[in-house]
């Protein structure tokens, strides 16, 4: 009975602390009005503290990437802050290298908005629009991808391998509205709709959003376009290596690049395990017997008897160390897994491959 009561004594004691800290922070720590200067004066917001820069700008149509809904696990919302933030937190530390420490660096997300702040928001990120579309049709992949067509209310400029932010709505127990990074898959002269492919994550907030719970017709809010994955020019050719919705944006990719008629040799290297996790076998098939440039390795790790599979087999990097050859003057474009690309990486660099000339996007 003794340790019951001393339990029930702390729960109450820890109960009544947090309340006093959440009471605290919404009454005490009035930061009243504070001046976000942008860009040294070409934008003066003045805005209430107390949310983080992250929020504030986000309220204020100014978006900044966040694959992670501002909860400082995926370290996009990297923005120069010259004065006015607190200390460095220890959440941000693994995202930021020593240099950009010293040109003070921070994830918007974690820097809250108590005084004056003075930041520095690169020019393309005002190019960030948010769109209000319509869902115009899901199709069923694979067992755990859908791809979305979405009717936009605006025209679109985006470059190929860039990507859209999806902003969801409550559903079911889950109240709180968050965004995730999914990238384009369609061609970027379609102006007036982008396509997304989506994968299901377990006990994903924003997948199984999109899974469990879009249907098409319904209304959906993207902002966009993010993100400096996309082909550099100079480059002589492309070997292109993705997993699962990896393949969003090598399909953008390749689509604009033959639109174009750009004559640049691309090496299009899909891994999957099963044969039921591959899929637009027979589109890019098709595409890579129309175009000779284009050249398409689907490949199974572990194809199953049933799968009659007569392809490529092994783990993609295996694949592609024993089909890739000379490398002058070719880039690498990689999207998948952290682990995916970190090996892909690896043999690239094995290959020839220098860090210039090796871009991906890792998800």
């Amino acid at each position: 009975m003794e340790i019951l009561v001393t339990v029930a004594g702390v729960s109450g004691i820890s109960t009544l602390l947090t309340i006093l800290i959440i009471v605290a922070e919404r009454f005490f720590n009035n930061y009243g009005t504070c001046r976000v200067d942008i860009n040294d004066g070409a934008k003066v917001l003045e805005v209430d503290g107390g949310s983080t820069l992250l929020s504030t700008l986000s309220a204020q149509k100014i978006f900044i990437p966040s694959a992670c809904g501002g909860k400082a696990t995926c370290g996009l919302c990297k923005l120069r802050v010259m004065e006015g933030a607190d200390p460095l937190l220890p959440t941000e530390e693994p995202y930021l290298s020593p240099q950009e420490r010293a040109a003070g660096v921070r994830l918007s997300c974690q820097v809250k908005i108590k005084r004056n702040l003075r930041i520095y928001i690169p020019e393309e990120l005002f190019l960030v629009q948010e769109y209000k579309t319509k869902v115009e049709r899901i199709t069923q992949k694979t067992h755990d991808i859908k791809e979305y067509r979405f009717a936009l209310d605006k025209p679109i400029t985006f470059k190929a391998g860039q990507y859209m932010q999806v902003v969801t709505k409550p559903y079911g127990k889950v109240s709180e509205v968050v965004w995730r990074a999914y990238s384009i898959s369609s061609n970027p002269s379609d102006k007036m709709a982008v396509e997304l492919i989506v994968r299901r994550v377990p006990q994903g907030i924003c997948t199984t959003f999109m899974h469990d719970h879009v249907q098409e017709g319904n209304d959906v809010v993207l902002t966009g376009p993010y993100g400096d994955f996309y082909p550099r020019a100079e480059a002589k050719g492309y070997i292109m290596i993705a997993g699962g919705s990896g393949l969003a944006p090598m399909r953008a990719i390749i689509l604009d690049a033959l639109e174009r008629g750009i004559d640049k040799e691309m090496w299009f290297f899909f891994g999957a395990v099963t044969k039921k996790d591959l899929y637009y076998v027979e589109y890019f098939t098709e595409l890579a017997e129309k175009h000779p440039n284009l050249h398409y390795i689907p490949a199974l790790s572990g194809p199953l008897p049933e799968d009659e599979w007569t392809g490529q087999t092994g783990l993609i990097t295996d694949v592609v160390a024993r089909n890739l050859d000379a490398v002058d003057d070719l880039h690498g474009l990689l999207c998948g897994s952290p682990g995916m690309i970190n090996a892909c990486i690896n043999v690239l660099k094995k290959k020839g491959f220098t860090d210039d000339r090796i871009f991906f996007d890792k998800f």
